[in-house]
């Protein structure tokens, strides 16, 4: 692994979050356009009604996003940034190219979103009438009121820049513990930083670490009995940075619960 940077202080060991920080080659692409940090020319348009109820859920699997603490700040992405949901919990800053269309907000300046679903292609339309989330379309589907802070609704499509940004997040890395005994279906959510998990790894008091696999969205599986044990993960973003958060559920844990970490990214 090259230009491997870890950061890491001995009075944290008893700490229930250890965290490293670790830039590695092996991280996504950069040239990835779902990383990009330089501002990016694509469009955007709006979906789930004026009240944004259809933007709840998603295939992310946040569910509710008020609960999970998204809100409406959302967007949907196409599949060429989504990445097979691996940009799921991503920050991206996104502004109108106001020289470019007259429905932009000349002073709307910019807004930021995190990824909570996919906007599905439409193979029946070109890619310039109708399927605007076809690949290798970059897009984004956002919230009404998102959509309407840049520009006047009646536009439907509006050019735009985007760019990826670091997520900012109150409190811990959230872990909603589901499945069954045999079965460990784990959602990660409210990742502060590069937001979006790529890597997940669970481990229990008594085990060594299991690479978990990717089940949809931000849901992770893993097919090891755990129950009765302390829990910890270990939990790799598509920037290349790592967190372990040690035993952050307790020995008496149950499916349905959900667990925090003392620290984020």
């Amino acid at each position: 692994m090259d230009n491997v940077s870890i950061m890491m202080a001995s009075d944290l060991l008893n700490f229930k979050v250890l965290v490293l920080l670790i830039f590695a080659s092996t991280s996504v692409s950069a040239g990835a356009v779902f990383a990009n940090t330089k501002w990016t020319d694509s469009h955007a348009t709006f979906y789930g009604g004026n009240d944004a109820k259809g933007t709840m859920g998603g295939a992310c699997g946040y569910g509710n996003m008020y609960a999970r603490g998204y809100g409406l700040e959302t967007t949907a992405l196409s599949s060429t940034l989504f990445n097979k949901g691996l940009t799921c919990g991503a920050c991206f800053e996104i502004k109108c190219k106001v020289a470019d269309t007259r429905w932009c907000f000349p002073k709307a300046g910019s807004i930021k979103v995190t990824a909570t679903n996919l906007c599905p292609a439409n193979p029946a339309r070109p890619t310039n009438n109708g399927g605007w989330c076809n690949p290798p379309r970059t897009h984004f589907d956002l919230s009404y009121p998102m959509f309407t802070r840049l520009a006047k609704a009646v536009g439907g499509i509006i050019p735009v820049q985007f760019r990826r940004v670091p997520c900012v997040k109150v409190g811990g890395i959230r872990f909603v513990m589901n499945g069954n005994p045999w079965f460990n279906l784990v959602l990660v959510y409210n990742v502060a930083g590069g937001g979006n998990v790529v890597n997940l790894q669970m481990k229990g008091s008594k085990t060594n670490w299991f690479t978990m696999k990717q089940n949809w969205g931000q849901n992770w599986e893993l097919k090891q009995k755990l129950k009765g044990q302390a829990i910890s993960f270990r939990v790799t973003l598509g920037n290349g940075k790592m967190m372990i958060a040690n035993n952050v559920a307790p020995v008496n844990w149950n499916f349905q619960q959900t667990f925090e970490s003392d620290s984020n990214f």
